[in-house]
């Protein structure tokens, strides 16, 4: 298919991208230089892929924005709204070996709706990474993280939280107020809950 009927579709594709036939790509998404797309891939609507991204096995929602250098193997899900920084790291094997076939050991790893995972982060598969939560720059997941949470080091480690609109909560008696957009949370326990 050329990068002209592509455009008819409602997507684009710089020159210097391949798109496998079979792949599936929602209206508005922009494909830039140097991306590979497999052809049994889901991508939504309104997306960005930024210069050399891989993209497998993997199903990506709309309105999601993946930079630079970011491969999404297989059994990744991305839901919508979801931002990748630059040479950020997904990983689908946890004991990976040159010599020993695992492909039918893929762990799922599932991002969703609204969260960031900051420029170099690592999220080891076979976690999830919750609603709104926030990866901070070069931290590296090794559990799942709650919906809203802040976390960073490596290992990850929750320090804070995270309003959907990407403003660090201050709670005082386990209520918050974000002045920014006027969400409101409450942490019951260790889970923080939008109760707008």
């Amino acid at each position: 298919m050329s990068n002209s009927t592509k455009q008819e579709l409602g997507y684009t594709v710089h020159p210097s991208a391949i798109v496998d036939e079979g792949a599936k790509i929602g209206a508005g998404t922009r494909i830039w230089h140097w991306v590979h797309v497999q052809g049994n891939s889901v991508i939504g609507e309104r997306c960005s892929l930024g210069q050399n991204v891989y993209v497998g096995k993997a199903i990506i929602g709309n309105n999601v924005k993946i930079q630079n250098n970011v491969s999404v193997y297989d059994d990744v899900e991305l839901e919508d709204d979801v931002f990748c920084g630059p040479s950020m790291v997904f990983t689908n094997v946890i004991n990976p070996r040159s010599h020993v076939v695992r492909k039918n050991e893929y762990k799922r790893t599932l991002v969703k709706k609204g969260a960031t995972i900051g420029a170099n982060a690592v999220i080891v598969c076979g976690n999830t990474i919750g609603e709104y939560a926030m990866v901070g720059a070069g931290s590296v997941v090794t559990k799942n993280v709650p919906a809203f949470a802040l976390v960073l080091g490596n290992p990850a480690k929750r320090v804070g939280w995270m309003c959907q609109c990407g403003i660090r909560l201050k709670f005082e008696s386990d209520k918050a107020h974000c002045e920014a957009c006027g969400w409101d949370y409450e942490l019951q326990g260790e889970v923080c809950v939008a109760v707008r």
